[in-house]
């Protein structure tokens, strides 16, 4: 049976990508030295506007200009930025691409800054700091905020169905036959005569409504398709993490995984590589597929669908018994590039207090990184109505963990998401992750 769940974030959270958003800018206002801050979330623009405007109050002579790209023009542009020396002052970085920035020397280590000034680093939420800080020991962020996934539903659908909230809290999932999990996915199915997928004359070629929806995004994570089943396994992505040196995409039982969640479309739940080329919220509003897994971070855009109800669940109890998340935190760094350094470096301090951060939770769209401001947070989704424990619920029972961080993630993440799309495709199966855990591991033994 479902839990009823209220966390106050200040317990424990054993770390664990990604949000799309289009593009745009806006400014603080202010007359003396302008500082740029970038960012991929067009969701949380309201929220950093705010607290840009309550920054300059503080420090009249700075001023901030919010530039907004969407996720994969994001480091694209961020990139270019660093070659051609005309990067932000500060943006939003993430866990699995900050290492090779700070490899090439593109952030700053902020540890002198953060002694200088006392900065208390305690006030972050169990394992979130730790995460920012490089091979070397030198930390590189200050976080922001967390985020976790979990499976966005059609409440109507599921209840036409014969389920409820509780039936999708308590399903179970193995990668042999798929568990209760498998056995929802399937009744949510149905073909364009009527038929449900785990029923007799059901037309996989010809479906209307898919049970699950795939993210059409293939990377190493695997954070938006298939984290939520490996991670419930005895698996783990390297031999240590973070900075680990071997990765464990060769691992039976995690390849097992892969061949069942990609084979959920040859059986007709689930669409084939390239029916969707939009995320789940997407595919959810179509009225063509049922759930759909994302990230805490799309929440509002979720409950903002015109004409249909979306309840959010966690993901299924695996086999080691536990149900389990990747635990992402963001944080924000600084440019080396940056001309404006001591400006900065007081508005990175400004974003990781609970002013900002307090600021952010009345917005109601993600989960700060201070524990006092992540409550209040809660109760602002609360207010509106929207239950949000599925995204607390890994820590209450269940797992989270880091994405991979490791060194070269770029040319990691080129090896993994060719060989996971083949998959995914149909061109191969998940032995071929063999092979490519072999290219994967001379990258990172070189």
């Amino acid at each position: 049976m479902r839990k009823s769940v209220h966390v106050a974030v200040a317990g424990s959270l054993v770390l664990a990508l990604g949000a799309c958003s289009s593009g745009g800018g806006s400014g603080s206002g202010g007359s003396g030295e302008e500082i740029s801050y970038w960012l991929w979330d067009s969701n949380q623009v309201p929220a950093y506007q705010a607290c840009a405007a309550a920054f300059s109050e503080e420090n009249p002579d700075v001023s901030v200009t919010i530039e907004q790209f969407a996720w994969d023009d994001y480091w694209t542009k961020l990139t270019a930025s660093f070659v051609g020396g005309s990067g932000p002052d500060v943006f939003v970085d993430h866990l699995s691409k900050y290492g090779e920035f700070a490899a090439q020397g593109q952030i700053v280590a902020l540890d002198e800054l953060v002694e200088k000034d006392s900065v208390d680093t305690t006030i972050y939420a169990e394992g979130l700091i730790d995460p920012w800080r490089y091979a070397d020991g030198s930390l590189y962020g200050l976080p922001k905020d967390w985020d976790t996934t979990a499976f966005f539903y059609n409440e109507a659908m599921v209840a036409d169905a014969g389920y409820t909230a509780d039936d999708l809290w308590s399903a179970d999932w193995n990668p042999e036959d798929g568990g209760t999990f498998e056995q929802i996915v399937a009744h949510l199915t149905v073909d364009a005569n009527g038929v449900r997928g785990d029923e007799a004359g059901f037309d996989k070629s010809n479906v209307a409504v898919y049970g699950l929806g795939i993210n059409p995004n293939f990377e190493e994570t695997g954070q938006m398709q298939w984290a939520n089943f490996t991670g419930s396994l005895d698996w783990d992505y390297l031999d240590e993490n973070p900075w680990g040196t071997r990765y464990n995409f060769d691992d039976p039982e995690f390849q097992k995984a892969v061949d069942w969640f990609y084979g959920l479309a040859d059986k007709g739940y689930a669409p084939a590589a390239g029916v969707f080329s939009e995320e789940t919220l997407t595919q959810v509003g179509s009225g063509k597929v049922a759930m759909g897994t994302n990230g805490s971070w799309a929440t509002g855009t979720f409950k903002a669908l015109e004409g249909i109800d979306v309840g959010i669940a966690p993901g299924p109890v695996g086999p080691t018994g536990d149900r389990a998340s990747v635990f992402n935190g963001v944080a924000d760094s600084i440019s080396a590039s940056s001309k404006k350094q001591d400006a900065a470096w007081e508005w990175v301090q400004f974003l990781g207090s609970s002013a900002c951060q307090d600021i952010v939770a009345e917005h109601a769209v993600v989960f700060p990184a201070i524990p006092e401001s992540a409550d209040k947070a809660l109760a602002a989704f609360e207010a509106k109505g929207w239950d949000v424990s599925a995204f607390f619920s890994y820590r209450e029972e269940g797992r989270t963990f880091l994405p991979p961080i490791t060194i070269r993630a770029g040319e990691v993440n080129a090896i993994a998401s060719v060989a996971f799309e083949d998959i995914a495709l149909g061109n191969k199966d998940a032995s071929s992750l063999t092979e490519a855990n072999e290219q994967i591991n001379a990258v990172l033994a070189d």
